[in-house]
């Protein structure tokens, strides 16, 4: 796990999740619109384990 990975999707999960409790606390409901969307893209990016793998380069057959 890349260590931008890492920082990216905590700062985005932590973002999101703040977000979501000011929205609850207020009661104001636009955080929400933020909030939401923000947890959900910073949990992929924390838990994308393609992105660790390196894809094989296959040699290009009959190249002269």
């Amino acid at each position: 796990m890349n260590i931008s990975q890492i920082i990216v999707g905590t700062l985005m999960v932590l973002g999101g999740f703040a977000l979501v409790i000011v929205s609850i606390v207020s009661g104001i409901i636009a955080p929400l619109f933020w909030g939401i969307p923000l947890l959900i893209i910073g949990l992929i990016i924390f838990f994308n384990k393609k992105e660790d793998s390196i894809e094989q380069i296959k040699k290009l057959q009959g190249r002269k």
